[in-house]
């Protein structure tokens, strides 16, 4: 049976450049990102490519909207960014902004996991069924 590692919330660190070890969805030629915080507080975030200036992701980290979420991730996800303690891991959920924040929704299946160690970084789509791609940031 594979082994999962289970990823905390560190405190938002400050990641000038990211680069991505698999490209996002739909943007195969986008690899590299500056985590850019959008507020004070760094609740909301903007993954901003560096190849691509209109190019950004609205990200959050899980704490402050879904308290209770702890993605697992699997061995080979881990060792493909170079993880070896989850307290290197920063989960970043991937929002799809609508014109309230009662109609935002957060991608919990998929996260963008960072090691804030190496700044290697990828989506990973979690073997969970159970989580929804979109679940709503205001219950």
């Amino acid at each position: 049976m594979e082994q999962t590692t289970e990823m905390p919330t560190p405190a938002l660190p400050d990641l000038p450049v990211i680069e991505l070890v698999q490209p996002m969805p739909g943007f195969p030629d986008r690899r590299r990102f500056a985590l850019v915080m959008l507020d004070d507080a760094g609740t909301l975030c903007a993954l901003r490519s560096l190849e691509d200036p209109d190019l950004r992701f609205l990200v959050v980290t899980p704490g402050s909207f879904f308290p209770g979420y702890s993605p697992e991730i699997d061995d080979a996800a881990a060792a493909e960014l170079g993880l070896t303690v989850a307290e290197d891991a920063l989960v970043l959920l991937v929002l799809t902004a609508g014109a309230t924040l009662d109609e935002t929704t957060a991608n919990l299946l998929a996260p963008v996991v960072v090691n804030i160690a190496t700044r290697r970084a990828a989506q990973i789509i979690l073997d969970d069924s159970s989580l929804p791609v979109s679940a709503p940031l205001v219950a």
